[in-house]
Parts: structure tokens; sequence; C-alpha cells
């Protein structure tokens, strides 16, 4: 085995923060953006400035 699970964590959520730091928003360029989970376990997003959501 290459990696111990708490490293594959750990390289999961440096990917996890990494993505986060350079989301903004697509229609008015905000890094004001909420993480929201849907009904069916996808993963959407809304800007807190201008209101927008995508997926």
């Amino acid at each position: 085995m290459s990696a111990s699970r708490s490293e594959e964590a750990d390289e999961d959520l440096l990917a996890a923060a990494e993505a986060r730091a350079l989301l903004n928003c697509p229609s008015c360029g905000s890094a004001y953006v909420a993480q929201v989970l849907g009904d069916n376990g996808g993963v959407s997003y809304v800007c807190t400035a201008c209101g927008h959501s995508w997926s």
C-alpha cells in the first residue's frame, strides 16, 4: 500500500480546500460562494453576492 488512509484523506481535504479557494461566481466574479448539497446528493454552488446558482 503506497499511502495510508489518513494520508489519502489529507490529500482529499487539501484538494477540496484548493478548489474552494479558486471558486468564483461565473456570473459576477464574486468569491462569496456557498457550497450546497442537493436532494440527490449532488453538489451545487450559490453566490451569496448575486444569488446565481450552478453545479
